[in-house]
């Protein structure tokens, strides 16, 4: 035996002493791999979601206005812009707006896209393509597609209101866009629109994983239709509702294109809500710190959403 040998319990032989080493570096090879893979990540993730967060929860804390381009002063003045924020006439409006705007769309939004992925769960013929064409608002820019229901809610020359006018119980044309009592409700009916076919995908997905034996299983014991929704569809499909819902708040939360394309805010703030509150201080007012303030307010209730998100989901795959 030679001295590179050691014998293992009574039959093999250990590998050769240089064998160590040579896997030692092929698996310290495979670390920098894996750490170059890593590196364009967290390179992308720091500058183009790292920054802006710091940049803009600095920003709150400084009077930040277009003197600061020129001087490259911005003062700290503490909790003075989130003050400004909150006390303003409009911010309590806004935040109104915000629930309001939130939970019309998500209820539509749901309710809609679960029936359509009800709807496409059966069989039928043309059933890809149709569900191919539901996908179609997300294809349109947000900036188009609210610049053509602006055109159909006009009150004047708008489709919507040129097909009322046919209806002989209705007297006059509702101002959509231009009520305060309407605005609101007919961008949360735009913002419905543009959310269905995400609510409607995810759901149909989920639906896709149940499986069909189950259904036959129920229908010997008489649960079928409303029955077995209720018993099997909606249990097994409680998870994907869940992610659907906290990411559908998270997203609504933050929605401006929309708002902004189809009544700026307007009119006399029916229409405003905390993110367009924050880009009207921001680039109309021009004073960057108090729209920071309230840009990073609207960043910590998406925040307590994401935080539920995150301990449902992983209560999901716990279980």
């Amino acid at each position: 035996m030679t001295s590179t040998e050691v014998r293992v319990g009574s039959g093999g032989l250990a590998p050769p002493g240089p064998a160590r080493p040579a896997r030692r570096r092929s698996s310290g090879r495979g670390r920098l791999v894996q750490v170059a893979f890593l590196i364009p990540a967290a390179v992308y993730l720091v500058l183009f979601f790292g920054y802006p967060v710091v940049k803009n929860i600095t920003m709150g804390f400084q009077e930040y206005t277009t003197r600061t381009f020129y001087t490259g002063e911005a003062p700290w003045v503490g909790f003075a812009n989130y003050v400004t924020a909150v006390t303003d006439p409009v911010f309590d409006r806004a935040l109104l707006n915000t629930g309001l705007f939130t939970v019309g769309s998500i209820l539509g939004q749901f309710t809609i896209g679960l029936a359509i992925a009800l709807f496409f769960h059966r069989r039928f013929h043309l059933s890809g393509v149709l569900r191919s064409l539901l996908l179609l608002p997300w294809l349109v820019p947000m900036i188009a597609a609210s610049a053509v229901w602006r055109w159909i809610l006009d009150t004047d020359h708008g489709v919507l209101n040129r097909t009322l006018d046919l209806l002989p119980f209705l007297d006059g044309r509702p101002a959509w866009l231009t009520s305060t009592t309407l605005a609101l409700v007919a961008v949360i009916i735009v913002n419905i629109w543009l959310g269905i076919p995400f609510n409607a995908t995810i759901l149909y997905g989920g639906l896709q994983e149940i499986p069909e034996e189950l259904y036959e299983a129920g229908s010997l014991d008489g649960a079928t239709g409303a029955r077995a929704f209720r018993h099997i569809t909606w249990p097994l499909l409680r998870g994907v509702v869940t992610v659907v819902l906290v990411l559908g708040v998270v997203y609504t939360l933050k929605v401006l294109d929309v708002i902004l394309g189809l009544t700026n805010g307007g009119p006399a703030n029916a229409t405003q809500t905390i993110s367009t509150f924050s880009y009207h201080m921001s680039f109309r007012e021009f004073d960057f710190g108090v729209g920071a303030a309230l840009g990073n307010i609207l960043v910590l209730i998406s925040l307590v959403f994401a935080i539920v998100y995150l301990r449902l989901n992983r209560r999901a795959i716990d279980e």
